[in-house]
């Protein structure tokens, strides 16, 4: 379980997964080698598995986020899944009980490319697009109590 220090510690980092360890031990209001020690268990814990940086996929030429729920045709659910992840505009993928099988994240330039792309698909699955107007919610912790 977390104590408090962890969570604090956590939501530091949730904010600044970039922060100096001297500035994460002044803020949690431990000692530099304490706040390293305790990072380091959180890491060994799998708690933390890893710190990872934010883009702004408009800035990299990627203006359209989507969102497509994927059904694969009967056998083949397994090439459909391969063909996901050997997409790199599909950044994110779940796969999920119920009707459809993944729900999968997209960036693409244009309507243009994102037609391609589904296109590929099409053979294999039936899909149904979403796109993505703003994120009200961006990706954050969970409640750490």
């Amino acid at each position: 379980m977390l104590d408090e220090l962890d969570r604090r510690i956590l939501e530091i980092l949730a904010g600044n997964s970039r922060v100096s360890l001297k500035e994460l031990a002044q803020e949690a209001g431990l000692s530099s080698p304490s706040a390293a020690e305790r990072l380091r268990k959180l890491e060994e814990r799998g708690v933390l598995d890893g710190f990872t940086i934010s883009v702004n996929p408009a800035r990299l030429g990627y203006p359209l986020q989507a969102i497509v729920r994927i059904r694969p045709m009967p056998g083949m659910l397994h090439i459909v899944e391969r063909l996901i992840q050997e997409t790199p505009e599909f950044i994110e993928c779940d796969k999920v009980t119920g009707d459809d099988c993944f729900i999968a994240k997209m960036l693409v330039r244009d309507m243009a490319e994102l037609d391609t792309i589904l296109d590929r698909i099409a053979e294999k699955a039936q899909t149904n697009t979403s796109i993505v107007k703003s994120s009200p919610v961006k990706r954050r912790l969970p409640p750490l109590n």
